[in-house]
Formats: structure tokens, sequence, C-alpha cells
């Protein structure tokens, strides 16, 4: 394992105002993404609008530290031969890759997963660092419900991050290490803040055992907000001092920084958050952002397939991105969010 280089590639996904693009959507989640606007999913397809987004120069250079992309695509080559890992690593932004095998039922735990993907992983990350890739994704999943989250869920899901982490480090790539408590329900806040505190110390606590450096991975957290379905709606304020707290008391100082993932949040919903946050100022951790959806709605839109629409999607995506850098440099306002539109 070479600790320094480890450790400054996760430094430079958590530079001042850049966060991580989440490009790695699955085969069937990005159909649903492009049923939404019309285009079919066709390999084709899939390639164009993903070299649209890597080469938005500005965005890119500016706003975009690193790139989580799906086995697909680092494969891939832009229209012109370049690969597309090239165009990304050309901008200045760090190519990366999603690992894990997806989420599958829990045996003994109606209603809970466990992510899969670990026979095999450290074969996989020798052949994605060879292809370029130099930081990793594993996403695990806890949703809340009735008598859900148990223990073994709990418990079974931070016990793989940890050993996907293992294999990362000494594979010489940075893991992300993404524990997603589900806004999926009808629970409260406070529900919530239970719950991710119990994953995120669970975590820690299996990151430990597996003799993780903590300098040299970044963590990809939820927000600590309610249930999509509760009745009690937080405040952009409750919500920013909520997380910070639960932070402060679960992830070491050591850790380089918090990548949060938007979770289902409205696109502007996720950057003020983030923005209120960082204005909270004290933190141990640099805070930024690693979005999917919230970074990516409004250019698809704009695009629809069509390559006459290539330069406004280009330009929806660029908006987003600097509204989530001002995010996490704590300037951002719902003024200049207008003012930019």
């Amino acid at each position: 394992m070479m600790t320094a280089e480890l450790d400054t590639i996760a430094q430079k996904m958590v530079a001042d105002g850049k966060g991580i693009l989440a490009a790695d959507e699955s085969s069937s989640t990005i159909k649903k993404r492009f049923d939404a606007i019309g285009v079919a999913s066709t390999e084709d397809n899939r390639r164009d609008y993903r070299e649209l987004l890597f080469r938005s120069s500005e965005a890119m250079k500016k706003y975009i530290s690193g790139v989580i992309l799906f086995d697909e695509t680092i494969r891939q080559k832009a229209k012109d031969g370049t690969p597309l890992v090239t165009l990304i690593a050309e901008a200045g932004a760090i190519p990366g890759i999603k690992v894990d095998a997806g989420a599958k039922p829990l045996p003994f735990c109606p209603g809970e997963t466990i992510t899969e993907g670990l026979d095999g992983l450290a074969g996989r990350l020798k052949e994605y660092y060879d292809l370029g890739a130099r930081f990793a994704k594993w996403r695990a999943v806890i949703d809340i419900g009735a008598g859900i989250p148990s223990y073994t869920a709990i418990r079974t899901n931070a016990h793989a991050l940890a050993r996907y982490a293992a294999l990362c480090q000494e594979a010489k790539i940075v893991p992300i290490v993404e524990p997603e408590v589900l806004m999926d329900g009808d629970h409260d806040i406070a529900r919530c803040y239970e719950v991710t505190e119990f994953v995120l110390k669970e975590t820690f606590q299996e990151l430990y055992y597996q003799r993780i450096r903590l300098e040299g991975m970044v963590l990809k957290p939820n927000m600590i907000v309610p249930g999509k379905k509760s009745a009690k709606k937080a405040s952009v304020e409750e919500v920013a001092e909520k997380t910070v707290r639960l932070l402060k008391s679960c992830v070491p100082s050591v850790v380089p920084g918090i990548a949060f993932l938007s979770g289902g949040q409205s696109d502007e919903e996720a950057t003020a958050h983030l923005d209120a946050m960082v204005k909270l100022g004290g933190l141990p951790w640099k805070l930024t952002y690693s979005y999917g959806r919230a970074l990516q709605a409004a250019p698809q839109k704009a695009w629809s397939g069509k390559a006459e629409n290539v330069a406004a999607a280009q330009a929806a995506f660029t908006h987003r991105a600097r509204m989530n850098s001002l995010a996490a440099l704590g300037q951002w306002s719902a003024a200049e969010e207008k003012k930019a539109a």
C-alpha cells in the first residue's frame, strides 16, 4: 500500500470548491432516466450523453474533482476514439469506478439487503487501476421501516464496506465508503439521526478492524433528513445542524473529506443543505458533494437525446456544478441560484 499516494488522491477528491460527479448509473438505472426523457438506452446514446458531460470544459475543470464511472463507461471511447477516462483526466479530474454488484435480499431479514461484489474484487481492482481508475465506490443500502433496520443488516453491510475498502487500499485505489440510509419512508428526522448514528459508528468500527487508513478514504453518507413521506418536515437549518452534529460524533477528524450523496433530494435542496453545513464552520474535514441525479437531472432534460441540444445540456450541467461548488465553499444563496439560472 502506498499511503502517500492514497492520501494525495483523497485530498484532491475533496479539493476546495470541487465535488465528485456520480456517473455510475447501472444499465437498469440509466434506462429509467432515459425513458423519462424519451431516449433509447443504447450503448451509443449512453456514450454520447456521458461524453457531453466530460467535454463540459468549464464544469469539469473548475467544479469537478472526480467522476465515478460504471464498468461499461470506463471501457468506452468518445466518438473521435479518445478513451472517456482520458477526457476526464485531461480536464484535471480523477477517474473512479463503481465496484459493487448491487444490493440483494439479505437472508432471514425481510425487507433488508446486503451489497454483493466482494468475490473476485481484488482482480477487478487491478484491471480498473490499469484502465485509469484511482478511486472506487461501494454503496451499502440501509432502509428504515417497521422493525428495520436490524443489527444484522447494519453489521453485515458495514463489514462488507470495510472489506471492500481494504481491498481498494491494497490495490492503491482510494475507497469511497458509502453507507446510505434511505429517505424513502415516513420516518421523522429524529429516526434518521438515530439510524445513521448506528450505521456510521458500526462502519468505522469495521474499518478499524480491517486496518483501513482513514487518511486515504472519503466518506459518502446521507444527510440527516426526514423520510419523503413524513408529515414532519425539516428546515434547511435543522438538517444542517443535525447532520454536522452527528458527523462530529461519528467521523474521525483524520478523514480528509465527506462527499454527500443527494439521496432523492431536489437539486436545490441538496445544494442548500450543503451550503448551510459549510457555513456552520468549525469542521475538522472538508464537506463537498458526490451527486448523481442532483447534478444530472437538468442536463439530461436539456439534452433529450438530440445533438443540437448538447450545448444547452452542457450549460445546464455547468450551472448545477457551479451552484454546488459555491455551496461547498459556503458561498451559495437562493438569490445566486435565481440570478445565475
